[in-house]
């Protein structure tokens, strides 16, 4: 699997063609095969990039342009469609790639299983990370109708990995008694909001490499319709850039990251998708060292 080659053809804006140079690379999950719900998430990352170009390039929150910084977009990985063992195995081999080049993997999804494989490989680089997870779903079940391999199983998987106190969970709101349960028992839950929350805990992961996972639907659908399994009662959009800028400003040694479940298909207005890729331009400038 070459590194710096695209995948496919559209990019985000301003990204490099210089990979050796580039501090962060952006790379495309396409897949979207266990979803219990409404699937189209693996056009996601594609239409995310489309949109990048009706960005401004310098973040007035954080006074930092994307001129300023060189990232390399590696389009889409090409998964084989229907086959999520044998994905997750190329997702997990190129993050692995990545991250021996010392580049920071900021990856577009995809359904949220696509995570999994990734945090497998930076907590085989990093034993001492610490994963932060704002979603809408705990994302805690062993299995959903008696299939391990699913969206709403990867940070369950990742708590048995890593240990749940090093697992940092903010804004579920949607998710079964059992998981609810589990959450409060074995992880640092805190359910319905973020920023607070998050401000709060950021000190307590001084010095460590941190990993971070959002799910688009941790929004209220007003804000992001476009998703696969939208649950109302959520954040806005404006709260989700401020806890952006929290963990930019914390000082903290953020390692990767990745952004899921967008599903263009179900938001004709393009709203989700614009808030999306406005969350990107915010990632690579504050996270990325």
């Amino acid at each position: 699997m070459k590194l710096d080659q695209k995948y496919s053809g559209n990019v985000f804006i301003l990204s490099s063609d210089d990979y050796a140079a580039s501090r962060a690379v952006i790379y495309g999950m396409p897949m979207d095969y266990t979803v219990s719900f409404r699937p189209g998430s693996r056009f996601g990352p594609s239409r995310i990039r489309e949109v990048s170009i009706g960005l401004e390039e310098y973040s007035p929150y954080l006074d930092k342009s994307l001129e300023d910084i060189t990232y390399f977009d590696a389009g889409d990985l090409l998964l084989p469609f229907g086959n999520p063992g044998r994905s997750l195995d190329i997702i997990g081999e190129y993050v692995r790639g990545l991250l021996a080049d010392g580049k920071f993997p900021l990856g577009l999804g995809g359904e949220h299983l696509v995570s999994w494989p990734v945090i497998q490989e930076v907590y085989a680089k990093y034993p001492d990370l610490a994963l932060i997870h704002i979603d809408a779903h705990a994302d805690l079940r062993e299995q959903y109708e008696g299939e391990p391999l699913s969206h709403s199983t990867p940070v369950r998987k990742a708590a048995l990995l890593m240990g749940g106190k090093n697992v940092y969970q903010f804004g579920i709101r949607s998710g079964s008694r059992e998981e609810f349960k589990f959450g409060r028992e074995n992880i640092n839950f805190y359910p319905f909001e973020v920023l607070e929350p998050l401000k709060k805990v950021l000190p307590e992961l001084a010095g460590r490499p941190v990993y971070l996972t959002i799910d688009i639907d941790v929004l209220d659908p007003m804000c992001a319709p476009g998703t696969g399994t939208a649950e109302a009662g959520g954040i806005t959009s404006k709260e989700l850039l401020a806890a952006i800028h929290a963990m930019a400003s914390s000082g903290l040694n953020f390692v990767g990251a990745d952004l899921v479940e967008v599903a263009p298909a179900y938001d004709p207005t393009e709203q989700t998708q614009i808030v999306a890729s406005k969350l990107i331009r915010e990632m690579l400038l504050g996270l990325v060292k």
